[in-house]
């Protein structure tokens, strides 16, 4: 077997023959709804995946050459590629909001530690200035009145 076909090949997928099929689209779309109808029949999960390994073809030629029978197949599987699209459109909403609540929280939070960190300041320079006037290190001068 060449590197060619073991680099292609899907896992689990039956070995790619070493001479092409013939290329003949009616005859492949004939082979792959019988593909359907047999992976159906033999109980395994029905998926464009098992179904391309059934007939020795890549998933990506049923998407890409066959989009009706990757969408027949993704119908008795239960979602269509609009249900899909739909449903990850609405998850993607979902989170945006979130993302946006969660950034307006990191933003009081940083205004919070601004300004908790300003005061800290004047309280260590207040602390550093009560600590000299107990140690004797600093005359504490009376206020001038004006």
């Amino acid at each position: 077997m060449s590197k060619r076909a073991v680099r292609g090949q899907e896992k689990g997928a039956k070995p790619a023959p070493e001479t092409p099929r013939p290329r003949n689209r009616q005859k492949t779309s004939e082979d792959l709804e019988a593909a359907v109808l047999r992976v159906t029949s033999s109980g395994l999960k029905l998926s464009i995946t098992a179904v391309a390994a059934e007939v020795g073809v890549t998933p990506g030629l049923i998407h890409n050459t066959y989009p009706d029978i990757a969408e027949q197949i993704r119908k008795r599987v239960g979602k269509s590629t609009r249900q899909q699209r739909d449903e990850k459109a609405a998850d993607l909403a979902e989170v945006k909001t979130q993302l946006r609540g969660l950034r307006q929280q990191l933003e009081v939070a940083n205004a919070d530690i601004a300004r908790l960190a300003s005061i800290n300041e004047t309280l260590r320079s207040e602390l550093a200035t009560q600590k000299a006037i107990a140690s004797g290190k600093v005359a504490v001068l009376p206020r001038q009145r004006e």
